[in-house]
């Protein structure tokens, strides 16, 4: 595409939209207003936020020791985020706050719950309505039914009297009761307690028995855990959404609670597991050092006391401290394998460790093999008792120690700040909402608009027409006088309007732009009618309603202005409308005169202008193409062009009958008109081409309407140079 044309586009689709401004303010107002009252009828949800801290101290066992020992402690933020989302947690607190009973009011269809969200009390007309006000309100305490009615809605309706009763799905009364009393229902079973009625006779509100895991999935929706700094600080910002602020705070610090209580329990949950390793450990334990410290004293005995060497000695002393740290390793790798797989990298580095100690421990009783015999067998019985010795001092101590972790244990979660609710709501955002709405009225309405303009290629210029090769004798623009005038005329049963009738632009109105425009036109007329056979000139177009009968009743007004004796012919025998201008009947028209019935000069009516000239359509004929072949037109066009200076013939619309193809063939000159904006360039030369199938040569083009619009680049002017 040349860039000239490219540039010529986007300044047409510019030019659109500013002549279509005030219709995209307005639309775009419009969903403006739209989102404010869209935002007014929405319920206002409210934010609470808690903060809970994940300690790093709390109950340790060896596995925790070597762990931190052998490696860099994993981050347990993560982990913590997951278990305050679960069911676990998540389930209890619900339960807890009896989410698993729904309770919410009957409201408008369209408005909703906007009277109680601004609180408005319930009027005088809506007594006995059932739809909830402000400061209307129940609640329910218990709530049993059968598996059936589980998560299907019941209607509660307030009675008489301050009672109530529960309607079922096709509003069966299902059981009657009173606040404060347990009411059971056998058929379907139902049991419900109702604390307290806040509403009139005939309000009515939907409860449901929720499902456990629908109750859950309610509060985990409008869950959120978030870490708070960068790194791994075991900070957590627990965050819970909800219409009642109430319901929110005590909700959010349930599951606090619960998540505190359930982490208490895990650590005395460890520490008992390891109490119960330890005792089963402990007698076999003491049976082991008795029968060594037997073995050591039969054996002085028989030995006659045997004492050990300062070598031995230190050897001794070598082999229990490695025995010592071997057992350690030993409880710590029986802990670590109810948690780890031998793969893990702690557990792998215990391993290591303990294989590293066995072999000192080896060397160690390589050097011992040089010792006397007796010293051997006094530093292995001596080692034995010394080692079980210390064993068995280390499990007193590791369970003095668990015993008192078990009944001090506080977990490692401490509740650091408790659920507060922010007190204004954080939705609906108004001012964001009202803004997204004026922006799609604002693309809506520019769409749109474009959309029409790309669909609507309807001729914007003179050159349109030039280009398929037809002169252009005059560019009207749109006047909006005209537009005026023909609201009169189709008002014409109006009392207040019939002054119009009668009466056209050029003659109201003899310096508009357009008038001047036509008479423009009638210095061309006299250059198009050079060549041609007579004095008469057809004006058709394409389609109707593109000011044919405007352009033919003005121009034939100036061509009389000018002194020449004018006659105006209406063609169109099936909507002509040519009488209305002049205030007369259609009757005795033209359909009469081609059929016989009238002669020419009583058809023709003088007008209250001098020289201008008229004829009626006529009685509409059921066959007018059919009179138009006959040979009385030909003769009738014959005998008025002798009469008269002009002859101008208003004729239907060529693409929807044929009668201008036929009044064509008889008449000298034929103008096409064509409306701005409104025939495409395609439907002009379809017209021209059926016209010229016929024999009928077009002389030229009449551009009417033409408005100043910016979507054009180029443009008309036009000049106003008249008295005032």
């Amino acid at each position: 595409m040349p860039l000239g044309e490219e540039n010529i586009d986007l300044g047409r689709m510019l030019g659109m939209l500013l002549d279509n401004k005030w219709k995209i303010i307005l639309l775009t107002l419009a969903f403006g207003i739209a989102g404010i009252v869209y935002a007014m009828l929405q319920t206002p949800v409210y934010q609470g936020d808690a903060l809970v801290q994940i300690e790093r101290t709390g109950t340790t066992t060896g596995a925790d020791e070597i762990a931190a020992m052998l490696m860099e402690e994993e981050p347990r933020t993560a982990a913590q985020m997951e278990i305050l989302r679960s069911r676990l947690i998540i389930g209890q607190a619900a339960s807890q706050e009896k989410l698993d009973i729904s309770v919410s009011p009957v409201v408008f269809p369209v408005i909703g719950n906007a009277p109680i969200v601004h609180d408005i009390p319930r009027p005088a007309f809506a007594e006995g309505r059932p739809e909830i006000w402000a400061g209307e309100s129940i609640s329910v305490e218990t709530l049993s039914v059968d598996p059936e009615l589980v998560n299907q809605p019941l209607t509660l309706e307030v009675t008489q009297g301050g009672g109530y009763r529960i309607l079922g799905v096709e509003g069966e009364v299902l059981l009657t009761g009173q606040p404060g009393e347990r009411i059971e229902a056998d058929n379907p079973w139902i049991e419900i307690r109702v604390g307290e009625i806040l509403a009139p006779a005939g309000a009515q509100f939907t409860i449901a028995k929720r499902s456990t895991q629908s109750a859950i999935n309610s509060l985990k929706s409008r869950f959120a855990v978030t870490q708070v700094g960068e790194s791994d600080t075991g900070v957590l910002q627990l965050v819970l959404n909800g219409t009642a602020p109430d319901e929110v705070e005590s909700s959010l610090n349930a599951i606090a609670e619960v998540y505190l209580a359930q982490n208490i329990a895990r650590q005395a949950a460890e520490a008992e597991k390891s109490l119960e390793f330890l005792d089963q450990q402990l007698p076999r334990v003491r049976e082991q050092l008795g029968e060594a410290e037997n073995s050591l004293n039969a054996y002085r005995t028989e030995q006659d006391s045997v004492d050990l060497t300062q070598e031995t000695q230190n050897v001794l002393t070598s082999m229990v401290e490695i025995e010592s740290r071997m057992n350690d390793l030993e409880m710590q790798e029986s802990e670590l394998s109810r948690r780890f797989t031998p793969n893990h990298p702690v557990y792998a580095a215990l391993l290591d460790k303990k294989a590293q100690l066995q072999r000192e421990r080896a060397n160690l009783e390589d050097r011992t093999e040089n010792l006397p015999e007796t010293q051997q067998q006094m530093l292995r019985m001596t080692r034995d008792v010394e080692v079980t010795q210390q064993i068995y001092v280390q499990l007193l101590n590791r369970m003095q120690e668990l015993n008192i972790a078990k009944a001090a244990t506080v977990g490692n979660v401490r509740i650091i700040d408790f659920a507060a609710v922010l007190p204004s709501p954080i939705a609906p955002n108004t001012g964001l909402i009202v803004i997204v709405a004026m922006l799609v009225g604002l693309l809506l309405a520019i769409s749109l608009i474009l959309l029409r303009g790309l669909l609507n290629k309807g001729i914007e210029s003179a050159e349109q027409l030039e280009d398929m090769n037809l002169p252009v004798y005059a560019t009207v623009p749109r006047s909006n006088d005209q537009m005026k005038l023909v609201k009169r005329v189709k008002q014409r049963n109006d009392k207040i309007s019939k002054h119009a009738i009668g009466s056209f632009l050029a003659k109201l109105y003899p310096t508009d732009m357009a008038v001047e425009s036509i008479r423009g036109l009638r210095t061309s007329l006299h250059f198009a009618m050079m060549d041609s056979p007579n004095n008469s000139i057809m004006i058709t177009g394409p389609s109707p309603g593109i000011g044919k009968s405007f352009v033919t009743i003005n121009l034939a007004f100036v061509c009389a202005q000018a002194g020449q004796k004018v006659l105006i012919i209406d063609a169109d025998m099936r909507k002509g409308n040519l009488h209305f201008t002049f205030n007369d009947k259609s009757e005795n028209g033209l359909s009469e005169v081609i059929s016989g019935k009238l002669p020419v000069d009583k058809a023709i009516r003088q007008s209250d202008v001098p020289g201008l000239h008229y004829m009626t359509r006529g009685v509409a004929p059921p066959n007018p193409s059919e009179l138009l072949m006959r040979k009385n037109f030909a003769e009738m066009v014959n005998e008025v062009s002798q009469h008269y200076d002009l002859v101008f013939f208003d004729t239907p619309p060529i693409l929807a009958v044929t009668d201008a193809s036929i009044i064509g063939k008889v008449v000298g000159t034929t103008l096409l008109v064509a409306r701005f904006g409104v025939n495409p360039p395609r439907e002009v030369k379809i017209a021209v081409r059926r016209l010229e199938n016929t024999g009928v040569h077009v002389k030229g083009c009449i551009l009417n309407a033409i408005e100043k619009t910016a979507a054009i680049s180029y443009g008309y002017g036009y000049y106003s140079y008249s008295y005032k």
